[in-house]
C-alpha cells in the first residue's frame, strides 16, 4: 500500500467526505488545506445526466473569465493578411501548408490549441485524424475557426478553456491555480456551471447536473452540493 505524506494525511483529515459543500465554501476549504511548495491547479469535475454516445447529447464549450494560470503555446492556420494579424497577436507558430506538411510528415505537435480561418480548414482537414484525438483541432462551435485569428488568439493567451464531455458523462476543467485566492477561482467555477447550464441539451432528461467536486493537484476531493451550484449559478 502507497505510503500518504503528513501533509496530505492532514487535508484528508479536514475534508468531510460525507458532506456536500456549498461551492465558495468547498473552494474555501480546498485553500485551507495545507498545499505543496508549487501552485497547484485547482479543477473542477462535474457529472452531467447526458449520454455522450448519442450525438444530441453532447456537452461542450469554452469559458474562464480569469484564465487557468497556464501559458498556452498557439499554432494559427491561416495566409495572407491572416497570417500577419495572428502573429501580431502573439501566436506562437503561423502558417499554411508548410505547417500541415510538417505536422503530417515530422509529427510535429509543439502547441496547446490550434486556430484557423475559415478558409484553411480544407487543409487542415488532412491533418484531422492526427489533431483530432489530441483535442487539437479547430472548431467553430468553440471559436477557433474564425476570420477573427487576433481575437481568437487574444482569448486563448489570456486563458479561455475548451470543455467537453468525456465517455463517463463527466467534464473535468481547471479553473486555475491555489494562487488565484477565493474569489477569481469562485469565478471562474461560476462561469464554468454556468456555461454547462447553458449547454445543457434538449434531448438530456432527469437530472442533469448529478454531483460537482472540485480538487487540487495533490489534495483531496471535496463534494459541492450541485443544488447550490446551480443556484450559483443561475
Amino acid at each position: 500500500m502507497a505510503h500518504m505524506g503528513k501533509r496530505l494525511a492532514a487535508a484528508q483529515k479536514s475534508v468531510d467526505r460525507t458532506q456536500r459543500y456549498p461551492l465558495v465554501d468547498a473552494l474555501r476549504l480546498l485553500l485551507d488545506c495545507p498545499g505543496p511548495k508549487f501552485d497547484e491547479t485547482v479543477e473542477m469535475a462535474v457529472r452531467l445526466g447526458v449520454d455522450p454516445r448519442q450525438a444530441d447529447q453532447n456537452v461542450r464549450g469554452t469559458v474562464l473569465p480569469h484564465g487557468t494560470g497556464k501559458s498556452v503555446r498557439i499554432a494559427v492556420f491561416a495566409k495572407g493578411e491572416k497570417e500577419r494579424e495572428a502573429r501580431e497577436a502573439g501566436a506562437d507558430v503561423v502558417g499554411g501548408e508548410e505547417l500541415v506538411k510538417k505536422i503530417s510528415e515530422e509529427g510535429w505537435l509543439e502547441f496547446d490549441k490550434a486556430v484557423a480561418t475559415p478558409d484553411m480548414m480544407g487543409l487542415v482537414g488532412r491533418i484531422g485524424k492526427v489533431l483530432g484525438p489530441r483535442g487539437l483541432m479547430p472548431n467553430p462551435k468553440v471559436g477557433t475557426v474564425t476570420f477573427d485569428v487576433a481575437k481568437a488568439v487574444n482569448e486563448l493567451k489570456a486563458g479561455k478553456v475548451e470543455y467537453r464531455v468525456d465517455k463517463a458523462g463527466i467534464v473535468h476543467v481547471p479553473i486555475g491555480k491555489r494562487s488565484f485566492g477565493i474569489e477569481r477561482l469562485t469565478a471562474n467555477a461560476g462561469a464554468l456551471l454556468a456555461s454547462l447550464v447553458k449547454a445543457k441539451p434538449a434531448a438530456a432528461k432527469g437530472n442533469y447536473m448529478v454531483s460537482v467536486a472540485v480538487s487540487a493537484t495533490m489534495g483531496p476531493g471535496i463534494k459541492v452540493d450541485p443544488l447550490a451550484a446551480r443556484t450559483l449559478a443561475a
